[in-house]
C-alpha cells in the first residue's frame, strides 16, 4: 500500500531570494527575503520553485527534503539545516525546530516533514 502527503496542508509565500535551489531549506535573511541555510541553522520552509530573484516557499503541510548524517527517526524530531539544502537531527546541545517525521527513506536518503 503507498500513502501520499502530497500537497496536504500546504501553504506557499513568495519571497525575495537570489541563486536558490528548489527542495533546499531555507532561512528568512530579511524584509520578506529567504536565503541558503549553513549547517545548524534554524529554517522557515523549502523552496519549491524559483526564478530570477524571487522563490515560492512551502512554510506549512508535509514536504520531502535530503538529509545527512544519521536518519531522523520517525516520530517527533528536533531538526536543523544540514548546510547542504536538506536537514539533520539536532546534536546535543542544539535546539531544533521540533516537527513529526512522518516517513524515512534511507535508500533515497529523504524525510517526510510536517512544517
Amino acid at each position: 500500500m503507498n500513502v501520499s502527503y502530497d500537497g496536504v496542508g500546504q501553504v506557499c509565500a513568495t519571497f525575495l531570494g537570489e541563486k536558490l535551489a528548489e527542495g533546499h531549506v531555507v532561512k528568512l535573511t530579511g524584509n520578506g527575503t529567504v536565503g541558503e541555510c549553513a549547517a545548524g541553522d534554524a529554517f522557515c520552509g523549502v523552496t519549491t520553485h524559483c526564478c530570477d530573484d524571487a522563490c515560492t516557499v512551502q512554510v506549512c503541510g508535509f514536504v520531502t527534503v535530503g538529509y545527512s548524517d544519521a536518519a531522523p527517526a520517525v516520530g517527533w524530531a528536533a531538526l536543523l539545516a544540514d548546510g547542504q539544502g536538506g536537514v539533520k537531527a539536532a546534536a546535543a546541545g542544539e535546539s531544533g525546530r521540533q516537527m513529526p517525521v512522518v516517513d524515512v527513506n534511507t535508500a533515497e536518503k529523504t524525510v517526510t516533514i510536517l512544517l
